[in-house]
């Protein structure tokens, strides 16, 4: 029972987890438009629940590789925390197939040989016997050994060959990809003004870095250039709470609005400092902003 092989992404995951993202700041400012500030949370939950749903399936199709830049980067890089395996499906070089003496496989040099046989009886058209130009095909599809295929990690193959540390690995994606939708429902049931959605969204983002930060200090898990990137950058969105409410409504405004005051009478530095905090107080109302999705 082999893992599925590898096969390239028919499906436009990357570019379809973009287009959400693009059209999640339409549907947020049309919704609250037309509906109000607290109706506008059921329209991001569920934009917010389709990102789950394709970031869910290409970590599935990818063979359950770290999701780059939230899925709009694909993951091409060589995995070495779980390594492909390679079949041969005739087993000739694996069992160790018999040679010639000058170091070429018999069974190859046969099968070319039918195949030029079989090509010159198809340009003369000897269609007087089909069955044994069929024979011909029949025996060369035998000979020749059917191509390599690299199988790609299932989830019970991450179970069982890493055990608690593929489980970890798992879990810690799950909750980064899920985090959002949990942050929103939360604020759905509370409100934006409570607490309850900020400390319980921290918190999993900080269970999910931590199963992921003692994945990577196993001697078994390595990770490629592209993701431990990819650790940093998950790393800074989190100064994103600081421009979440409540907190951004406590404290990160009246910083904001002091700077501006102290900076005031400077010439050009002042005029300059009260747009920025302008566009950034502008900007903060805006989830799909801040979100970090």
């Amino acid at each position: 029972m082999l893992a599925d092989p590898v096969k390239p992404n028919s499906f436009p995951y990357s570019l379809c987890i973009s287009a959400i993202k693009d059209l999640e700041t339409l549907v947020e400012v049309a919704a609250q438009h037309y509906y109000g500030d607290d109706k506008k949370w059921n329209f991001i939950a569920v934009t917010e629940a389709t990102k789950v749903l394709v970031r869910l399936a290409l970590f599935r199709n990818s063979g359950y590789k770290m999701l780059l830049h939230g899925g709009e980067t694909p993951n091409i890089e060589k995995h070495l925390g779980f390594p492909s395996s390679q079949h041969n499906g005739g087993g000739f070089q694996k069992h160790g197939a018999h040679r010639g003496s000058n170091g070429q496989n018999p069974w190859n040099l046969e099968g070319r040989a039918l195949c030029a046989l079989s090509r010159f009886g198809e340009n003369a058209r000897m269609g007087s016997d089909p069955v044994w130009l069929h024979g011909v095909q029949h025996k060369q599809a035998i000979m020749e050994p059917p191509p390599q295929m690299i199988e790609r990690p299932s989830l019970s193959m991450i179970l069982s060959e890493k055990g608690v540390q593929g489980a970890l690995f798992l879990m810690g994606e799950v909750l980064f990809i899920t985090r959002p939708l949990i942050y929103v429902l939360l604020i759905r049931k509370y409100g934006i003004r409570s607490w309850i959605p900020w400390f319980l969204s921290l918190a999993v983002d900080t269970i999910g870095a931590g199963f992921l930060t003692q994945v990577t200090k196993s001697r078994d898990y390595h990770l490629t250039a592209s993701e431990q990137d990819e650790l940093k950058r998950r790393k800074l969105l989190w100064a994103l709470y600081l421009m979440r409410d409540p907190f951004f409504s406590k404290y990160t405004r009246q910083r904001l609005q002091s700077t501006e005051k102290l900076l005031e009478p400077v010439p050009i530095i002042g005029l300059l400092t009260a747009k920025i905090v302008e566009l950034v107080a502008g900007a903060q109302t805006r989830y799909t902003y801040m979100s970090g999705s």
